[in-house]
């Protein structure tokens, strides 16, 4: 079983049915799920992006200012990470939302030390705000935290989308899903499942992917134990 992991969750799979936004009630099904695991006594943080509120790329080519639209995206995820701390407290799970964005009337300002310390007690935390740059994405938020913080993997927590295939499945009915690769590989043939800054960090610093669909229950508490679920990234 991994004792300390980052899980990135996408925004959008904070919406639900919806068309964009926050739904409380998928919320709190993925809060009782990290629940599960944090009774286990595994060590979590969570990186959430934006894209249920705001995406930057999107504005960016609606002609917006890159780095105007990527700070409008970091102040989405803080958004979901409020959501996210409220469902988790409400479940009894101590938790701390941690800002690379100063928002010091909402949550802490992220300080590796302090969040190292927070995961040793036994505190989820919510790393909201990226990297606190533009132009770099949550996938990196989440490279940089693991690598920053030991975690021994990276749980990419996808919305409908059971792992990494050789093309995608949603055009191709013959796409084939692979069980394991290297970050070499997912590098040389410019895979798409996390984007090459964070692939690049995660082979520098040999931290695992798991790539799986969270949208089946259970799935989080399967990859933390270790079963063979979507694909691996050694």
């Amino acid at each position: 079983m991994y004792k300390r992991v980052i899980i990135k969750m996408s925004g959008e799979a904070l919406k639900g049915n919806t068309e964009f936004g926050i739904d409380p009630k998928t919320v709190l099904k993925y809060a009782k799920e990290i629940k599960e695991i944090h009774d286990l006594g595994v060590e979590v943080g969570i990186v959430i992006g934006g894209g249920n509120i705001w995406r930057g790329k999107t504005a960016e080519e609606m002609g917006m200012d890159r780095a105007q639209a990527d700070y409008m995206g970091m102040l989405a995820t803080i958004m979901n990470g409020l959501a996210f701390q409220d469902a988790l407290e409400k479940l009894d799970v101590p938790t701390r939302v941690e800002s690379a964005l100063e928002v010091n009337q909402v949550c802490e300002r992220y300080i590796r030390r302090k969040a190292d310390k927070h995961l040793s007690n036994g505190v989820v935390a919510i790393f909201v705000g990226g990297t606190g740059s533009p132009f770099f994405s949550t996938d990196t938020a989440a490279a940089l935290r693991a690598a920053e913080l030991d975690c021994e993997v990276i749980l990419m927590a996808k919305h409908g989308v059971d792992g990494i295939y050789d093309k995608d499945p949603r055009k191709h009915k013959n796409a084939i899903m692979y069980n394991e690769l290297t970050h070499k590989f997912v590098l040389d043939n410019g895979l798409e499942i996390i984007d090459s800054t964070a692939a690049s960090m995660c082979h520098e610093n040999k931290i695992d992917l798991i790539v799986f669909n969270m949208e089946q229950e259970g799935n989080i508490k399967r990859a933390i134990l270790g079963e063979k679920i979507g694909t691996i990234v050694k």
